[in-house]
Parts: C-alpha cells; sequence; structure tokens
C-alpha cells in the first residue's frame, strides 16, 4: 500500500493527540518532532521538512486552535492542508492544444522507471477523455522497446508509429507528426530513450527532439520508490531540457513517500499522474488533497467512487445488489464479484479508501486481509465454481460431500480447502442480509462488489 509506512507513523502520532482534551505548546511541540522524524524516515528532502514543521507549527499554537473545543482535531486538519500545499494544493491535468491542433507529449526518464508501459497506459487515459491519441517509438536502443510499446498500444486500441532502430529519434518524432495530420491523431505521445544515468548523449537527443517538433509538454516518469533520487533526476532534467511535469511510478509499492512529498516543494513541478500498478489501467490521476487524506488514513472515498464507476457493470451491480439484499445470490454472483473486485484492485486497495470503515486498522491488518484473499487464493476459489455444474453454481444448497469431493478433484485442491470455500460464502451470504444499508440504495450511493 502507499506510503504504508509513513502513514502508521503519523497515525499514532495524531492518535495522541485526539486523546488529549485540551494542548499545550509543548504538547503540540513534541508532536511535531515525532512528525519531523517520521518525515526523513520517509526520505522527504530536509528542506522541505523544516519548512513544513516550521509553518504547521506557527498555525498550531495560534489562538484559535490551542482555545478551540477540539484542538487536536484542528492540528490534523492543519497538517493535511499543508500536505496538500506540500504536493501542489490543485490538480494539474494535461494542456491539450485547441482545435484540431496536434499536442504533442514527450516522455523522458532513466532505464527502469517504467516510462514505456506508462506511455501506453497514458495513452489509455488520453483515449478515455475523447482523443485520437498515436504513440511513437523513438527508443531506438533498447531491445525491443518498440515491441513493447507496440503489443501494450495494441493491448490499448491505440496505433504506434515505428520506423525501426536504425532513424534518428528526432526524425521519427518528425515523421510521426506528418503520419498524425494523414490519419487524424490529435495527441502524439514521444516515447524516448532512457539510460541508467544522467549524460550528455541522452540530454542532447532530447534537445534534438525538440527542436524537430513542436512539443506541447515534456513529462518526467520516475521511479517514486527512488525518494530523493527521484528528486535529484527530475531537477537535472529540469535544468537540462525543461519539464513540465511529472509522473510518479510504482507508488503502489513506495511505503515511504518522499518523492511524492518533495518532488514539488523542490522542483517547483507538479505531479500529474500516478502508476498505482502494473496493469495498463493502472494509472491515476494525481490529486493532492486526495493523497494527504490517505496519508493521514482519512480515505480517499471520491478516487473510490471513481474506480468503481470506471470499473463497474451498473446493471450488475444493481442485480447483485438486489440479490445480496434478500440474500439470493448464488456462486455465479460471487465469480462476477470477484472479477469487479479485480478491476478496482483488490480488496486492500478498497478498504485503505474508505475512511472508518474499520475502526483502530491499520495499513498491515489490511495486508494481512489482502494476504488471506491473494492471487493464488482467489485462482483457487475461481477454480473451485468453474468445476461446478450450472445448477449448482444457481443453487448452493445442492452442495453435499460427494458433490464436494469431485469439485475438489476438479479445482485439483484439498477437499478442506473447498469446505472452507463453501463455508465462506455461506457466511458472507448471512452477513449482506444484515447489512441492507451498504447495497445498492438511492442514487449516489456507493455499490460495493463484494
Amino acid at each position: 500500500m502507499a506510503f504504508e509506512s509513513l502513514s502508521d507513523k503519523l497515525q499514532n502520532v495524531f492518535k495522541n493527540l485526539r486523546g488529549k482534551g485540551r494542548l499545550s505548546e509543548d504538547d503540540v511541540k513534541a508532536a511535531l518532532k515525532e512528525v519531523k522524524l517520521a518525515l526523513l524516515e520517509a526520505d522527504v528532502n530536509f528542506k522541505v521538512v523544516k519548512n513544513f514543521v516550521k509553518t504547521v507549527q506557527e498555525r498550531a499554537i495560534g489562538a484559535d486552535v490551542m482555545n478551540g473545543l477540539n484542538p487536536g482535531q484542528m492540528v490534523i486538519k492543519i497538517v493535511n492542508e499543508e500536505l496538500t500545499n506540500l504536493m501542489g494544493s490543485e490538480t494539474t491535468e494535461i494542456a491539450y492544444r485547441p482545435g484540431q491542433q496536434i499536442t504533442v507529449l514527450m516522455m523522458v526518464g532513466l532505464q527502469g522507471a517504467g516510462k514505456t508501459t506508462t506511455t501506453a497506459k497514458l495513452a489509455g487515459l488520453v483515449k478515455k477523455k475523447g482523443k485520437r491519441p498515436l504513440l511513437v517509438a523513438c527508443d531506438v536502443y533498447r531491445p525491443a522497446a518498440i515491441t513493447q510499446l507496440q503489443i501494450n498500444g495494441e493491448k490499448q486500441g491505440v496505433p504506434v508509429f515505428a520506423m525501426g532502430d536504425k532513424n534518428k529519434p528526432s526524425d521519427i518524432a518528425k515523421a510521426a507528426i506528418e503520419h498524425a495530420k494523414k490519419n487524424n491523431n490529435n495527441v502524439v505521445i514521444l516515447d524516448t530513450a532512457g539510460r541508467l544515468h544522467i549524460d550528455e548523449g541522452m540530454m542532447d537527443e532530447l534537445v534534438q527532439i525538440k527542436e524537430a517538433v513542436d512539443v506541447a509538454q515534456t513529462l518526467l516518469v520516475v521511479d517514486a520508490m527512488t525518494g530523493q533520487d527521484a528528486v535529484n533526476v527530475a531537477g537535472t532534467f529540469d535544468e537540462k531540457i525543461g519539464i513540465d511535469g511529472v509522473v510518479l511510478t510504482k507508488l503502489d509499492g513506495d511505503t515511504r513517500g518522499g518523492a511524492a512529498l518533495s518532488i514539488r516543494a523542490v522542483t517547483g513541478k507538479p505531479i500529474l499522474f500516478c502508476g498505482m500498478g502494473e496493469k495498463l489501467d493502472d494509472l491515476e490521476q494525481f490529486y493532492p488533497d486526495r493523497m494527504a487524506s490517505r496519508i493521514l488514513g482519512m480515505g480517499d472515498v471520491l478516487s473510490l467512487i471513481e474506480k468503481a464507476e470506471a470499473s463497474i457493470d451498473e446493471d450488475k451491480a444493481k442485480n447483485l445488489s438486489r440479490k445480496m439484499r434478500k440474500a439470493e445470490f448464488d456462486y455465479n454472483d460471487y465469480l462476477d464479484s470477484m472479477a469487479q473486485m479485480k478491476k478496482m484492485g483488490g480488496l486492500s486497495s478498497v478498504l485503505g479508501m474508505m475512511p472508518g470503515m474499520i475502526p483502530g486498522m491499520n495499513s498491515a491488518q489490511l495486508s494481512q486481509i489482502e494476504g488471506a484473499v491473494d492471487d493464488k487464493k482467489m485462482a483457487h476459489i475461481e477454480a473451485i465454481i468453474l468445476s461446478m455444474t450450472p445448477e449448482e453454481r444457481a443453487n448452493p444448497k445442492l452442495m453435499n460431500p460427494s458433490r464436494k469431493k469431485r469439485l475438489a478433484r476438479g479445482a485439483g485442491v484439498d477437499i478442506a480447502e473447498v469446505n472452507r470455500f463453501i463455508k465462506q460464502f455461506d457466511q458472507t451470504k448471512k452477513m449482506m442480509k444484515k447489512m441492507p444499508g451498504m447495497m445498492g440504495g438511492k442514487r449516489g450511493r456507493m455499490k460495493f462488489p463484494f
């Protein structure tokens, strides 16, 4: 889970603040000392941490806070606001050229950051916005880079322009623009070559591309897990060629958060998107306010709703909701709900965005839940259900010992695993009957696919 380590530490600090009826100046200073240590351990830039703590302290020891009804919550509110400011306050969108003008986006970065995959992910997002993107293979050095882009482009339903590895990247970019004009593509995304480290040859090549075509925005792709190294890379790229924004990859595996919390403050460049997984649809718009809420354990309901709307079949959700209220759902419905949960990023991803859903639960416990329903176990459950006859799937009451033995053989699992799943299914059914308020209802209410 993103920022797991930092989030746990900050939540522990604020738990103590909430427990106090009134706060003294010393209480605030002691809490902020812990916050400072947590941020430094998260690999946040030292100057950024220093300024952040100073600002929060100045606001927190004001009369309004100290004399308020709930000073602990007021301090947390200030920290939330300042974290948001640190990451950019407002959400930054891609600046598309007006009308039929072609918007050229140049993707740059070091090898290993996930640039080519991210380029294809971005093309998918651009396509969803109603644009007509064209991917361009300008990496003529890395073996199989062109093939990788072509495969991912095909998966996204986005055309890929390539001229092999014998042409100069600047010539490929120019030819791609002409191709885009002829084929009515209004967004051209250039996948450029990366290096293991920043060198003059790499920078010269990027400058040549920018001289050859009118690049609207240059987006730097950096690995969030590299912490302050990512900030240093961003600073160097901006100095040498000029960047307009940053895409953070592997944020789902970044337990610390140093890059996300430092880049904007150090470079002045906004974070536009963040990669939250390996799949081609795991690229999200970066919302500073929502990210701050996640870090502080307050959830991110808006992102959850958006993800649900994008992933869940509305008709299926309504039907499943109705069945759950009446405790009528069967193994076919269970299979559908598993597929929809997968689309939303898994159970821990969903729970991590839900504030107060499970009071007192920290990220480590969320991870345990995810472990209890990991990919391997989910695959076993799927195999068990698929080993059932259509009649058995539609009527769970048909299950008996001989049928269970047959399912175990068919799924290639132990009989104990079949029994465990069927028991879990029955318990889920009973639980859902007791929780009608979570299912369906009025327009705008969340419908959960589990």
